[in-house]
């Protein structure tokens, strides 16, 4: 199969993550079947996507006169066998809960055309574990979304053992086509690089409010002042061959032996979670959240994200 054979998508799992993945290939043209479990799953999506369609269009991303035809594109559905019988290319987007996940890719093997590339939007998951038992597994592979996935360029693509060149480089023009930014990971590996280099901060971000170095507010204002505003125009690499590796080697000499390298969570998370501070679901974590302050963070990382959006 090539890239100009796929006509339709579908999209299992209209929630977080799903209901823009779905948009994304309405708005680059096409034909979207979502599924949920529920009809009241479908409209909270439906809803969900014509308020981030409009808020593309107020901020120029899209024209007005794209919102429209978009939403036509999108057909909710809550049979699975409808959205998978005639699917040319599926994205799973269901909780992260691996039986969930291996139940719902051996029904799509046993229901979709045989050359249907069958994707998962998962966080950690490996496709060779999520594709288990099902008997296409040169045709599995893993596309991790960033949230919002319709704001976040990167997919990162994970191949299995099993996967084969065919349904990598399919993926990979199927993305490209869109807008997206693809990028392969050759090797299974827990995480894969974004989950894996964003675990690497925050575990070194707790051991610094715990050892009582910084506050959590001076962490972020550190971040967000600095190496952050480098790292959404450079990547780390990029960043050090800019200053020199023996200049790197020099500086992290001693600093390696005092970063926190161990393998056990932060009993500081542990003991936020057994104390209910979740952050903004329970509207206290190391910060106190309203739901104006709530609004407020949200509206900011949005319009920063439009404005890069743009300048792509």
């Amino acid at each position: 199969m090539t890239v100009d054979e796929i006509r339709q998508i579908a999209v299992i799992g209209a929630g977080l993550m799903g209901h823009g993945i779905a948009q994304e290939f309405a708005c680059a043209g096409y034909h979207v079947f979502m599924h949920d479990v529920t009809e009241e799953h479908l409209e909270i999506a439906r809803v969900q996507i014509e308020r981030n369609l409009t808020t593309l269009a107020e901020n120029s991303v899209i024209s007005e006169d794209n919102i429209a035809p978009t939403l036509q594109r999108i057909q909710t559905v809550t049979a699975l066998p409808t959205v998978a019988e005639n699917a040319d290319f599926v994205v799973e987007a269901v909780t992260e809960n691996l039986a969930l996940k291996q139940h719902i890719f051996e029904e799509l093997d046993a229901i979709c055309p045989p050359h249907t590339i069958l994707a998962s939007n998962t966080t950690a998951l490996m496709p060779s574990q999520i594709g288990l038992n099902v008997k296409r597994k040169d045709q599995i592979l893993n596309t991790h979304y960033f949230n919002p996935p319709y704001l976040i360029p990167l997919v990162e693509l994970i191949r299995s053992p099993d996967t084969s060149d065919e349904t990598v480089a399919v993926t990979f023009d199927l993305l490209s086509g869109i807008g997206k930014t693809p990028a392969i990971i050759e090797k299974e590996a827990l995480g894969f690089v974004g989950p894996r280099l964003q675990a690497a901060l925050i575990r070194e971000a707790f051991a610094i409010v715990e050892q009582g170095i910084a506050s959590a507010e001076t962490v972020d204002l550190v971040v967000r002042n600095s190496f952050g505003r480098r790292l959404s125009v450079a990547g780390p690499f990029e960043v050090f061959e800019l200053a020199g590796w023996d200049l790197v080697l020099a500086a992290f000499e001693e600093l390696y032996k005092d970063l926190n390298s161990s393998a056990d969570i932060n009993p500081l998370l542990r003991q936020m979670v057994e104390s209910g501070k979740l952050g903004v679901k329970s509207q206290e974590g190391f910060y106190s959240w309203t739901d104006d302050k709530i609004q407020e963070l949200r509206d900011r990382m949005n319009r920063a994200l439009i404005q890069q959006a743009k300048n792509i």
